[in-house]
This record gives structure tokens, C-alpha cells and sequence, in this order.
């Protein structure tokens, strides 16, 4: 894939692909943690304290890892103290840009670079990785506090409550080792495991990750059945790592990366669970299924190469889910 190789941008195949056809993620570079404080958080350094006004979150609306951080803002009341950009949703050979020519692209008007990797090179000029979103930016310092997804969601889980008064969270310590459980099969089997099944470049490769997608898919509508939600009850964080990759399942993941054994509305409690989550207030804001398509059909030329759109099912993410019937804790 196309990244930064000691501050300079190189070209490379889409996806990573490596040893026999198989698709490898990297891991994020920038790890540290803002805390109400601005104490170390459990990686990286202190001194990045939680400050109305004081971050701001570059994402895409069609990255499902970037997706997470826009619902926990949109959740935890965030929106009035750390603002956003939103990058175009076609990426080319430039990583991604913040072209303004498509409906809610934003450019950015924080730091006025023209691509993504503009941001990282300001953090650390002689970067070598990909230039990822999400990212999040501390403009007191001028640096990139974290671009990793996972432990941005628990920052704005907690980090900023005495701000904003919030008093629901989606990682409680007495279901903390369940959602870790939870989000160990989800990652590797149906977040990644579309991609890992979607960018094979062997046949091997791609049976080997396409069968554990739809174990955990079968796996999570049973679970969904007996109960409101994944880890039971109450509404964690455990869902909202699934639900980005579940509600671009049937626009995307079954037709382009190849994960066509079945629909996702085939799974009768997971689709009602997705629809669950999907109505919540302030969700469906997060959710643009426009940037989503334009993304993924027109970014891989590697997987469609004259980035034709597929006319797609027509989905009501707006039909009742019919879920009500199940016990829910408040977070």
C-alpha cells in the first residue's frame, strides 16, 4: 500500500499483501492517551490533558475504524469540545485527500493540508508507515496524540466526563474482560477478516479467511438471540466495534471484498441488533453510506478496476428492529 517511507511518500499494491497472498494490517504508530490530567495513560507519554476546544479528529465516514471514533464522540457529547474534519472518500494514489468536491467532505480548515499524510509529516517529518485516519490531534502541542481507533474510543469513553458531565460509559470494569473476549473475535475474524478475506491474492488465502466471517457472524446472531446485546444487557463497546463493519456488510464487504455466502439481513438477529444500534439518537449521523460505496468501489482498482459502483441492495436501516422484547440495562 502506498505510505511514507522515511518521510517521503512511496507507491505500492494495494492492501499489504505478503508471504502467501495474505492480507497484513500494520499497527498503529502514534499510541499515547489523553487523560482527564494529563497523566500517562497505559501507553505512550504524559501531558496531553483533557481540554475543551483543545483536540480535533480527522476521519473518514467510510473507514470503519474511523467510524467507531465519530459514534463515541456523537455518544459522549463530544461534539462541542473536539471538532472534526472529514477526508474525500476516494483514495488514490496519494493516500487520502481533503478534496472537497463530494457532500460532507470537509476539507481542512484546522491545519489546511491537502492529504492526510501532510498531517503526519508535521508530527514526525521523517515518518516511515501509512497515513491513516482516525487521527487525533492535539493543537496545544502540535502533535498527533493517538491514530489508533481502539484506544481512541476509550479516551472519549472516560477521559472527558468532568467536562461534560457524562456519566454513561461503554467499557465498565465489571464486563471488561467479556468485551475484551468479544472484541479479541470480532477484530480478527470479521473487522479484519473482510479485509484479510477481501485482499487475497491467493485462493488459499482468501478460503482461509473468508470461512471464520460468517462463523462469527452465525456465532454473534445466536449470542443475539438470548440477549439484548453482545455481552448481555448493556450496551458496550463491544457492540459498536461490530456494528461498523456489520452496517457496511451488505454495501461493500458481500459483493466487493467477496464475503458473498450470505447477507447480513440473512442473520435475523444480528440484522435486528444492527438496526437496534443504528437508531439510537445521533447514530445515523455517523453513518454515510454514500462515502462508504464511493470509497471502497472506487479506491482498489487492484480489486475493480474501472471503479464501477454496484447498483446495491436497497436497505431500511429505519425499519423497526423489533428488539424490544429483550432486557436493557442503561450504560
Amino acid at each position: 500500500m502506498n505510505q511514507l517511507v522515511d518521510g517521503k511518500w512511496v507507491h505500492g499494491s494495494v492492501g499489504a499483501v505478503a508471504g502467501q497472498g495474505s492480507y497484513k494490517r500494520q499497527t498503529a504508530g502514534f499510541r499515547n492517551w489523553v487523560t482527564p490530567d494529563g497523566a500517562p495513560g497505559p501507553t505512550g507519554e504524559g501531558g496531553f490533558a483533557a481540554e475543551s476546544g483543545r483536540y480535533h479528529l480527522y476521519v473518514s465516514y467510510a473507514c470503519p475504524w474511523a467510524h467507531r471514533t465519530l459514534i463515541f464522540r456523537a455518544l459522549k457529547g463530544l461534539a462541542p469540545h473536539v471538532d472534526v474534519s472529514v477526508v474525500h472518500p476516494v483514495m488514490g494514489a496519494e493516500g487520502w485527500s481533503f478534496g472537497t468536491d463530494f457532500p460532507g467532505a470537509t476539507g481542512d480548515p484546522l491545519l489546511g493540508a491537502a492529504f492526510v499524510r501532510d498531517i503526519y509529516l508535521r508530527a514526525a517529518p521523517r515518518m516511515t508507515g501509512k497515513a491513516t485516519v482516525p487521527i487525533l490531534w492535539d493543537k496545544a502541542r502540535g502533535t498527533i496524540v493517538s491514530n489508533e481507533s481502539a484506544e481512541i474510543i476509550r479516551m472519549f469513553d472516560s477521559a472527558f466526563d468532568g467536562i461534560t458531565g457524562s456519566t454513561r460509559h461503554f467499557c465498565p470494569p465489571d464486563l471488561a474482560g467479556e468485551i475484551e473476549a468479544v472484541n479479541a473475535r470480532v477484530y480478527d475474524d470479521f473487522n479484519n477478516g473482510v479485509y484479510k478475506a477481501g485482499f487475497a491474492s491467493t485462493q488459499g488465502a482468501y478460503d482461509e479467511a473468508i470461512g471464520p466471517v460468517f462463523d462469527t457472524m452465525a456465532w454473534a446472531d445466536d449470542r443475539l438471540g438470548r440477549q439484548r446485546y453482545l455481552t448481555g444487557p448493556r450496551l458496550t463497546e463491544a457492540d459498536w466495534r461490530m456494528f461498523t463493519s456489520a452496517v457496511r456488510f451488505d454495501s461493500v464487504y458481500h459483493t466487493h471484498f467477496r464475503c458473498n455466502r450470505a447477507w447480513l439481513r440473512d442473520y435475523p438477529n444480528l440484522w435486528g441488533w444492527a438496526r437496534d444500534l443504528y437508531q439510537i439518537p445521533s447514530v445515523a449521523d455517523t453513518v454515510r453510506q454514500d462515502h462508504i460505496v464511493n470509497h471502497y468501489y472506487r479506491s482498489h482498482p487492484d480489486l475493480n478496476k474501472y471503479g464501477i459502483i454496484p447498483i446495491n441492495p436497497a436497505v431500511d436501516w429505519d425499519e423497526p428492529h423489533g428488539r424490544d422484547h429483550l432486557p436493557a440495562e442503561a450504560a
